[in-house]
């Protein structure tokens, strides 16, 4: 005979379900020792009963790859029908040599064709016989069976009876009625092939039989694909209560009690407990429930464990049998804690292997056992079992369901009382494909009361956040005076009324996201975010309670895009910011104002053309209490691309937010509004504190440039948003220099170095102001930066607002600062109600001070070879430059050094150091160390560094990163490019190819062997989310490229790619510019999975790390990227150092040859440039013309039959959707779409517009133009 162990050893068992269940199976198969195998589609590949499984399999969905030519199941086959494809999952089993199935519940667990099948391929079925699955799952024959046993068993006193009703289907109307005349009203009716409560149909009047009837049955046949269906006496106060049972398939049956599951919503049960309180309050009646149940299963040899459930009248006591379970069931976490930690899938699994083997069944069939368990559970304090079913479903619209991304996961199990069965996560999606459930919460208590109190502090504990969830109705549903006497009937739930403290947002502008004070303040490349203008956000807050810091909502609302919010709870509110037309329930309400909005009210927000005469872009919502379940993403609540605020994106109609519970208090929060005379004021024309640097001197710009620079009047342009506001002038930058050198070809580009928040970045010749969303590092030049205490004011800059940069010193800058935090203190005393001094928040300095804006300079010893300059990049920020404009590793080397020594002293008052190619930006607090101070404090660490680095080795990693080269997903990105953006550029229509061509090798083959052939060190890591800037070690391996001009719209995530001398690994799918060569593993992992990533740092490289890429083929790619999404994949990391003395000893080995190398690589490149300015002057030529081609006619002034289309905003022309001669019919058709803070708004007819045609578009109108407010854009 073979040992236990062995005969677990031997087995494999395959799951045949997904989420929770699937979960739990797995978990109790490895404690056996079994091996597992695990079936997922898509939508589930990072999910826990994938990674859990020792093997995991995908089932084959071929409606969601166009191009697959898998023929192996139906082509209809989707998500949400996969785990439904028997043949797919049998042929599953036979490739992994599947001895064990177990189905869990719902899918297949009840279908007696599929256990047929596994059961006639030599496969154990853990479950029943296909035959009783049949029998027992026709609800009509089912009860025909149930009969016969109660007739049976009378004269031994077993009471047992099924609910009155038809004898079996029913077949159509007359029959029905003849039925429902027989056994009295009011009726169910019930798809005889259904179960979970699905298809059922109530009737409570005989004029309504025959449309109950259709009803039925067309709900069964879509539901079940069976359209039978019989009738049963409905009763309207009733109980549901079940008993658990486990047989042997031998007539042995043992049953574990009962479960109450009468809290229901629709039939499907909610909350489920044990004891039952009905059975604890009539004596007698769970022993003859318990006796029936184990009477129909005997009759029947039921084998397995399975479930008897029965209706109870609430009245009388009489319970009727409903239907039997053949397989486990969602809440048999219940009867498992009751029995004394029993594990009920531990019993199929022993019972099913044993039947396997030919042998006895290893399970305990004498019901003396478990009652002994009953008894011991009782003794150790588990006398009363609840569980409540937690789903991603909206309790205050009709409980809809709620998909989305689980943006933090807590389930706290951390008491011994507290059980949660569950597969999700933080960072998993929730999708529309399968149940919403998303977990179960199991408690216990001594008594049913404090089992109820544990249920409501346990849904207090578990965090889910992300999109809608039942826990808060769970929570008071449980506490209910209706739950807590355990008078719960079936219906109770349908007369249950659920009061959410919550708002939804019905309309949402053209930009809404929520936002918190200070942001992300981590650097490498993590936004800062939070509110554009923080004062305005900062004095909402104030005005409602909150601390200044509260996460609230940024909105930008144009003339006819409104926002608009109803709340389904009192709250206290505040909208503050640029004027609107501001209403409650359609009554006026001021802004900068105290409002309270009622359960029930609608908040609208809206621009009226009068608002326009004002400044200003936007407003805040500020809420009492802020967004409790809105969680905070490395340690800020704000939204940013992809990450935090509520889903990582923009607000949009229908977003259900969460609320603090409040009930105003009489005169605790009396409307309040701010006196006019402190409100800030929001101009067109704007003068921007600024401080010069880092690179506004004469090595960038020319005197006469800088010196225009400043006293240009700057517009601000459509094309601007939260990354950066784009201005525009006739005016042209006057460069003191003809190209970047290694920075880049033109004389904007420099090599990569860090930015400050509030920095004017020259990008080409177009100035940009870097703000909350903005990149803190990249390869263009900086001219001045934006002085803190005047940042707010970039929040208010509207499109077609002047903008006119005025320098001040850094004293002058801070003093501004702290004039701001006089005038948020005054905000603060005026509000309490106590006598405020006025002050105004405009600084109002008139003079223009010129100033150099380096801060310290030390001139080399050799050509720049050890200079060390610090420039000024605003008042909280220095730049310390290392060198010329040249890459060095022994440049890199000392910053690397200075860094080093910097973080070992702990200077109070530096917040941030970020190191690139050639420079490294030091962050500080300049409230806790000044700049002369900080200046002091690196001019003399910088002098400790020693002259001579040759014997220095500095602390690394060495990353190994699987590539792809030259991969499918990179060119796909380059054809979409060539596509929808350029057809013809020097490096089209291979990157690799012209890699190759730039640097004067063969051709890609080469490239691509010179670019893997180097380990490549790590110089900086930033711009975006952690992107590492990487250089090869070895001078021949350094290939150059010159950017994407214009920039891809798409980059796929990991893609590899050159501009310049550096290379950089994209993070997440975005635009781009750089050259691709291949893809790898990003070094971002959003949610910190797996073991070189962490929820505080998911990122995985530091400066100096070297990396070596190691190419795989795709088939490979693709299983290390599932394992990398899974948190499953462990990067080859080793500790080393980086030598000097090995790279200066490599230098001399191979002079020669990078001499060569670079000479070629000049004159290659120097061709190549040549080549891309005739293709670019060709391609802007031929754009210009293509847009002029788009107007038939010139624009005419419009006679008396004419009627103009005008803009309502600064805005640019995105498209054009018709043409002269186009009858306007439709007013839900857009004629064009304007482009502003990359918002698209569609520009739609009117009434007085229809049945009219288009006669001319208004004068310059065409795609990409710029428009302002009263621009005429069409005539009709």
């Amino acid at each position: 005979m073979t040992t236990a162990d062995d005969a677990f050893a031997k087995q494999t068992l395959l799951v045949a379900n997904r989420g929770e269940i699937a979960v739990r199976i797995i978990r109790t198969a490895k404690k056996l020792g079994l091996r597992t195998v695990s079936v997922y589609t898509p939508a589930d590949a990072i999910a826990p009963h994938v990674t859990m499984a020792d093997v995991s399999v995908a089932l084959p969905v071929p409606s969601l790859d166009p191009s697959s030519t898998d023929t192996s199941g139906p082509t209809s086959t989707t998500e949400g029908t996969a785990y439904l494809a028997p043949s797919l999952i049998l042929d599953i089993c036979k490739s992994y040599n599947v001895t064990l199935v177990h189905p869990g519940y719902g899918f297949l667990s009840e279908n007696a064709e599929f256990a047929e099948m596994v059961v006639g391929a030599g496969i154990t079925w853990l479950g029943p016989s296909p035959s009783t699955i049949r029998m027992m799952g026709m609800k009509h024959e089912a009860r025909r069976i149930v009969q016969e046993v109660a007739v049976g068993g009378r004269d031994a006193g077993l009471e047992l009876r099924v609910v009155p009703g038809s004898g079996g289907l029913v077949k159509d109307v007359t029959g029905t009625r003849e039925v429902v005349e027989s056994i009295g009203l009011p009726v169910i009716f019930k798809a005889s092939a259904g179960g979970g409560g699905l298809g059922m149909v109530v009737c409570e009047s005989m004029e309504d039989v025959g449309v109950a009837f259709e009803n039925a049955s067309a709900r069964a046949k879509n539901l079940f694909g069976h359209s039978g269906v019989f009738v049963e006496r409905y009763f309207p106060r009733a109980r549901h209560v079940e008993v658990q049972v486990f047989g042997d398939g031998e007539g042995n049956v043992v049953h574990m009690g009962e479960r109450e599951c009468s809290t229901q919503r629709r039939h499907q049960k909610v909350i489920e407990e044990c004891p039952s309180p009905f059975l604890e309050a009539h004596f007698g009646l769970r022993e003859k429930m318990c006796d029936a149940a184990i009477a129909v299963c005997r009759s029947i040899q039921y084998e397995s464990a399975g479930t008897i459930e029965f209706l109870v009248d609430d009245e009388t006591g009489a319970f009727y049998f409903l239907e039997m379970n053949t397989r486990i069931q969602v809440e048999h976490p219940v009867t498992e804690i009751a029995y004394n930690n029993l594990d009920l899938v531990e019993m199929m699994i022993k019972h099913g292997i044993s039947k396997r083997e030919k042998e006895h069944s290893p399970i305990d069939m004498n019901q003396a056992t478990y009652e002994n368990l009953r008894r011991a559970a009782k003794g150790a304090g588990r006398v009363y079992v609840m569980e409540g079913r937690v789903y991603a479903e909206n309790p205050a619209v009709g409980f809809l369901p709620s998909p989305g991304l689980l943006q933090n996961v807590d389930l706290g199990e951390r008491f011994e009382w507290l059980r949660v069965d569950t597969w999700i996560s933080t960072g998993m999606q929730v999708t529309l494909h399968f149940d919403p459930l998303l977990c179960k919460i199991i408690v216990h208590g001594s008594t049913r009361e404090e089992a109820i109190l544990r249920f409501a502090q346990a849904v207090n504990i578990c965090k889910i956040q992300g999109p809608p969830n039942n826990l808060d109705y769970l929570g008071a549903v449980a506490t209910s005076q209706v739950h807590r006497t355990g008078e719960v009937t079936t219906r109770f739930l349908d007369r249950y009324s659920y009061f959410p403290s919550a708002m939804k947002v019905t309309a949402s502008g053209l930009d809404m996201s929520i936002q918190d004070l200070p942001g992300r303040v981590i650097g490498k490349g993590i936004p800062r975010s939070g509110p554009m203008d923080p004062i305005a956000f900062s004095i909402g807050n104030l005005l409602v309670g909150n601390d200044k810091e509260t996460e609230g909502i940024e909105i930008i609302v144009v003339p006819g895009v409104p926002a608009s919010f109803q709340f389904f709870s009192p709250a206290v509110v505040a909208i503050t910011g640029r004027t609107l037309s501001v209403t409650v329930n359609g009554t006026k309400a001021n802004m900068w104002s105290r409002v309270i909005v009622l359960s029930g009210g609608i908040l609208q927000l809206e621009a009226k053309p009068e608002d326009e005469e004002m400044g200003g872009l936007r407003a805040y919502l500020s809420i009492q209490g802020g967004f409790p379940n809105v969680p905070k993403y490395l340690g800020s609540k704000s939204t940013s691309m992809g990450l935090g605020g509520y889903q990582g994106r923009s607000l949009v109609i229908g977003d259900f937010l969460a609320l603090e519970d409040h009930n105003p208090a009489p005169g605790g929060d009396r409307p309040f509004t701010l006196p006019t005379e402190i409100i800030p004021n929001y101009p067109h024309d704007w003068i921007i504190y600024v401080l010069p640097g880092p690179q506004d001197d004469e090595e960038f710009l020319t005197k006469d440039g800088i010196a225009s620079f400043y006293t240009t009047h700057w517009q601000v342009s459509p094309s601007s948003n939260r990354m950066g506001i784009r201005l525009d002038s006739s005016q042209k930058i006057q460069w003191a220099r003809a190209s970047g050198g290694e920075g880049g070809a033109h004389p904007s580009n420099i090599l990569d170095n860090a930015y400050s928040l509030g920095s004017v970045n020259v990008n080409g010749d177009t100035p940009v102001l870097l703000t909350n969303e903005g990149p803190d590092m990249g390869g263009y030049i900086c001219l001045c930066t934006v002085a803190v205490g005047e940042l707010w004011k970039l929040g208010q800059l509207r499109p077609g607002n002047s903008i006119q940069f005025r320098r001040v010193p850094y004293t002058t800058a801070v003093e501004a600062e702290k004039h701001n935090g006089k005038y948020m203190a005054n905000i603060q005393t005026v509000i309490s109600g106590r006598e405020g001094e006025h002050t105004l928040l405009d600084y109002g300095i008139q003079q223009d001070f010129e100033y150099p804006s380096r801060l310290y300079e030390k001139r080399g010893s050799e050509v720049g070879k050890h200079s060390f300059i610090l420039r000024q990049s605003g008042d909280s920020a220095i730049l310390a430059d290392f060198g010329p404009m040249e890459l060095d590793f022994f440049v890199r080397a000392r910053i690397q050094a200075f860094v080093e020594a910097i973080d070992q002293v702990k200077l109070i008052g530096i917040k941030i150091l970020c190191p690139c190619i050639r420079s490294v930006m030091i962050h500080y607090d300049n409230k806790t160390i000044s700049q002369p101070e900080l200046i002091q404090y690196l001019v003399a660490t910088e002098q400790i560094i020693p002259v001579e680095l040759t014997n220095m080795s500095l602390p690394s990693r060495r990353v190994i990163l699987p590539i792809v080269l030259d991969d499918p997903w990179s060119r796909d990105a380059t054809e979409r490019y060539m596509r929808s953006i350029r057809e013809e550029a020097a490096y089209l229509p291979s990157n690799v190819e012209y890699l190759a061509k730039n640097n004067g090798l063969s051709g890609a083959e080469e490239a691509l062997k010179t670019l893997v052939s180097s380990d490549w060190i790590v110089f900086g890591v930033g711009f975006y989310l952690a992107c590492p800037f990487l250089v090869p070690i070895d001078p021949r391996s350094r290939l150059t490229g010159q950017k994407f001009n214009p920039s891809r719209t798409f980059t796929p995530r990991g893609a590899v790619g050159i501009a310049g001398p550096v290379a950089a690994i994209y993070p997440i799918e975005s635009p781009g510019g750089y050259q691709l060569f291949g893809r790898s593993l990003p070094a971002w992992q959003t949610w910190g999975r797996g073991k070189n990533f962490s929820t505080d740092a998911p990122w995985l490289l530091e400066p100096f790390d070297q990396v070596r890429f190691e190419p795989v083929d795709i088939a490979m790619y693709k299983k290390l990227e599932r394992l990398f999404e899974q948190g499953q994949y462990e990067f080859q990391i080793e500790h080393t150092v980086f030598s000097m003395r090995d790279y200066t000893a490599l230098l001399g080995s191979v002079e020669e040859d990078i001499t060569n190398f670079r000479r070629r690589q000049q004159v290659a490149s120097e061709d190549q440039a040549a080549r891309e300015r005739i293709l670019l002057l060709e391609w802007e030529k031929g754009k210009a013309g293509q847009a002029n081609r788009l107007l038939r006619e010139p624009a005419e002034g419009h006679d008396g039959n004419s009627i103009p289309i005008r803009a309502t905003l600064f805005a640019s022309v995105w498209k054009i959707l018709c043409k002269v001669g186009d009858a306007i019919t439709s007013a839900k058709e857009p004629l064009l779409v304007l482009e502003a803070m990359k918002s698209e708004i569609s520009i739609f007819p009117g009434p007085e517009h229809l049945g009219k045609v288009v006669k001319a578009f208004g004068a310059g109108v065409k795609e990409g133009a710029l428009v302002k407010p009263g621009d005429t854009l069409i005539i009709v």
